[in-house]
């Protein structure tokens, strides 16, 4: 076990925060579709596999209301993104993305699959937050009919929506389709409210 999977399950006990990863394997989660997910020291990583389709890793477990904060790190493309209060069956989810992409792409902003499409987009010149390449910093906050996303500790969107208010469901992370893409993950601690 690596020291900053050690740090992360202490700073748990301390902030009552729980990893929803534990830097060794995939337990606690469920691949959904043909994209690679596996661990590679100490990170989780998800790159696109021969079909080159959409793929997603979901929690076994629902989650409501909670603050989910994680670090993302784009090595190719990185054109993915974070699933909150989602139901998937095969590779089809339902649910709100917190969008993880490429510069000019809006990460940060709240899309509806197989909905409404973009419901909140951060204003362009948030963009220069994301660190292509590097190690970037999520937070996600979900409260009731709210959302709000922050990227490297700036407010990237705030929305209150009706329909999201009235879900529950799993956290997935997503791959997307097009092939080419690989971005690690690390960090993941929810706090459940």
């Amino acid at each position: 076990m690596s020291l900053a999977v050690i740090v992360s399950m202490m700073t748990s006990i301390v902030f009552g925060q729980t990893a929803l990863f534990n830097g060794v394997d995939l337990a606690g989660w469920e691949i959904f579709g043909t994209e690679k997910w596996y661990v590679e020291n100490g990170d989780l990583v998800c790159e696109s596999g021969p079909d080159a389709e959409y793929g997603y890793l979901g929690t076994t477990g629902d989650y409501t209301d909670f603050v989910l904060t994680l670090e993302f790190k784009q090595e190719a493309d990185g054109n993915s993104g974070v699933f909150i209060r989602s139901d998937i069956e095969g590779v089809k989810i339902s649910g709100w993305q917190v969008e993880v992409a490429p510069p000019g792409n809006n990460t940060g902003g709240i899309y509806e699959s197989y909905g409404r499409g973009w419901l909140i987009k951060p204003d362009a010149k948030k963009d220069a937050v994301l660190k292509e390449g590097e190690w970037n910093t999520m937070r996600i906050k979900a409260k009731g009919d709210k959302v709000t996303s922050w990227l490297n500790g700036k407010k990237m969107v705030r929305i209150k929506d009706d329909k999201i208010g009235e879900a529950s469901g799993m956290i997935a992370l997503q791959i997307h389709s097009g092939g080419g893409i690989k971005v690690r993950w690390r960090n993941l601690m929810v706090k459940q409210l």
